[in-house]
């Protein structure tokens, strides 16, 4: 006769284990498996019904939130929702850091974005921006997308963004390199590039040095691949908004150039005709890309398109946390190359007269390098 065995025992989670929960998470860095506070956003049940969590590493970028399993807990340092104390500083500082700034364009965007959610929304009045703000938060702070394919390259997302609903819950999201359309599955963007008879994106080539090209494109002219340029960036953009409004820029598109096209990069877009002189609204570079000097060669094109319209500029505010680096970055190499080679005394004005770099730029800059006192 056989006898019946005991069933596994499957380890019982605490209640607790909820959304706003706090609980230290396995984190990996390249050498060594540490430990980190983290808060859970979200639950699911994956497909073998095995509940999952999104996570947030308290004080660390939003790009690092993922989804993990209860084994990457040490339960032991479980706090139940609202009794963890401690609050992500560097994200409260962020999202309040220019709180003082005018409510315009950004506010919109946020606008924007939510009523694409809800269809049939109707316009907002000023007193509802507040919560509307904290609804854009709530609605952007789980990422919907883990992996994109486009071309040659598969690339983990950083971020939310607000791709229609039904290409929102694909896992994975396949994106023709060239004109950036966007599809749930392998096959269709197989069929696609049948199809698809751009090489290169959909504007003016005005720069070319070996095999990297910049292509200038009309939002106005060509809405819909830019507005899937944004909508590709929001993966990987946190501080920034999605631009519904492309008609008012130009988009700047770095791309290196094969025997099969041009590649896209990086871009960076900026205003027609800007009020606050910006000459930088949105920069990105993406991941497969960086740490190759891409960042810096799309800031010096910034600087060199305001030099050839006589003007200063500055990039729109707040700069992310890798913007600010590549733009403090920028400014540095080339202040510290105007001291080197001149001689004699040297106003605030007189260099950004020959660089285009905003005097705000210039003087925090070189604040930060002890080299004035203002």
């Amino acid at each position: 006769m056989a006898l019946a065995l005991p069933a596994a025992s499957v380890p019982e989670l605490p209640k607790q284990l909820d959304i706003g929960a706090s609980v230290l998470c396995e984190y990996k860095t390249d050498s060594k498996v540490e430990w980190h506070r983290s808060e859970i956003l979200d639950i699911r049940l994956n497909t073998a019904g095995q509940a999952e969590y999104y996570i947030h590493y308290v004080d660390f970028n939003r790009r690092l939130d993922h989804w993990v399993t209860a084994d990457k807990f040490e339960l032991s340092s479980l706090e139940p929702p609202g009794q963890h104390k401690h609050k992500d500083k560097k994200s409260h500082d962020k999202l309040h850091e220019d709180e003082n700034r005018k409510i315009t364009r950004n506010l919109k965007r946020k606008i924007d974005e939510v009523s694409h959610f809800q269809k049939g929304a109707e316009p907002v009045e000023d007193s509802k921006q507040a919560a509307l703000e904290k609804e854009h938060e709530e609605i952007t702070k789980v990422k919907n997308i883990n992996v994109i394919e486009l071309g040659r390259f598969e690339i983990d997302t950083w971020y939310f963004s607000p791709y229609p609903e039904e290409f929102a819950k694909c896992d994975k999201l396949y994106i023709c390199e060239f004109c950036l359309k966007y599809m749930k599955k392998k096959k269709t963007l197989n069929r696609h590039k049948l199809k698809c008879e751009l090489r290169h994106p959909p504007g003016n080539e005005i720069y070319r040095h070996g095999t990297v090209s910049v292509f200038e494109v009309d939002g106005k002219k060509n809405k819909i691949y830019c507005q899937n340029l944004c909508l590709l960036a929001k993966l990987f953009l946190d501080h920034k908004t999605l631009y519904y409004d492309v008609e008012p820029f130009l988009f700047y598109i770095m791309t290196e150039c094969d025997n099969r096209g041009c590649h896209m990069v990086g871009y960076f877009s900026k205003e027609k005709a800007s009020q606050e002189d910006y000459n930088l609204a949105c920069i990105l570079t993406l991941p497969p890309y960086q740490r190759k000097g891409y960042g810096t060669l799309l800031i010096s094109f910034a600087y060199e398109l305001s030099k050839k319209e006589l003007k200063v500029g500055t990039p729109e505010k707040p700069l992310s946390d890798l913007g600010l680096l590549s733009f403090r970055s920028y400014w540095t190499q080339v202040l510290l190359e105007i001291l080197r080679k001149h001689r004699g005394n040297l106003s605030i004005k007189e260099i950004a007269d020959m660089t285009a770099i905003k005097t705000e730029d210039i003087i925090s800059t070189l604040q930060s390098l002890n080299l004035i006192k203002y």
